[in-house]
């Protein structure tokens, strides 16, 4: 059994996926991230750096994982699935994760930051993290021209690149002009595995207008108190 700790997140359902995907047993605890519980000293023993997600194996002698491109390199290792054996297929799998951890995340991230949450509007900060998302956005879109998925088959590099790029419009960008890439989007959207996933915890992308003002809100009052979490 796995102990996921984690919140509705891109980088919180990346693992909640990726566990479905797998059919690994796990439960499921909600920190409540407004109320700063991943700073609380319990937490801060599974993972030092206080964010979610992170899980504790208890088939491995309580074994935690933190960081959710390793969450998802130890899971795929564990169970010999989403991550080819040999050492390309590996490779390239590992190379289109570390895209989404170095790129896609950090930029969407900041995007949202800026669009959505910093209580002032600085434009330029606006234009350079939704530019530079835009741009990954084509990178995806020219490989995904020629290939089904980003490194062959089905793999943890798709989980962590789509958990993010599905939520493009909560960063403000478009994807009108990139048909692979919503080609995609559309096909992994429709597994039973990643619908189910995103219930742990439910997403909040289809927030409707009030609560995403609300969630706004919360997230700016974390920012202004310095707190941390994945957005």
């Amino acid at each position: 059994m796995i102990d996921l700790y984690s919140a509705a997140t891109p980088n919180g359902h990346k693992v909640s996926i990726a566990l479905e995907e797998l059919a690994l047993p796990y439960t499921l605890h909600t920190l409540e991230l407004q109320n700063n519980t991943q700073k609380e000293p319990w937490f801060l023993a599974i993972n030092p750096n206080g964010r979610i997600p992170a899980i504790v194996d208890r088939a491995e002698d309580d074994f935690a994982v933190f960081e959710s491109g390793a969450i998802l390199v130890y899971l795929a290792e564990k169970t010999g699935r989403l991550m080819p054996a040999d050492v390309k297929g590996r490779s390239l799998v590992m190379q289109w994760l570390m895209f989404q951890m170095g790129g896609i995340g950090p930029m969407m991230g900041q995007a949202n930051v800026f669009f959505r949450y910093f209580p002032e509007k600085i434009q330029p900060a606006i234009d350079r993290y939704q530019g530079e998302s835009r741009r990954l956005f084509r990178v995806l879109d020219a490989r995904l021209r020629d290939n089904e998925y980003l490194a062959g088959d089905y793999s943890i590099a798709d989980i962590a690149n789509w958990a993010w790029v599905r939520t493009y419009a909560w960063s403000g960008v478009v994807l009108d002009d990139l048909p692979h890439l919503q080609r995609w989007l559309e096909a992994i959207r429709l597994r039973p595995q990643v619908r189910q996933g995103l219930l742990a915890p439910p997403s909040l992308r289809d927030l409707s207008a009030e609560d995403a003002e609300k969630f706004s809100i919360a997230a700016r009052s974390m920012l202004e108190t310095g707190q941390s979490r994945s957005v």
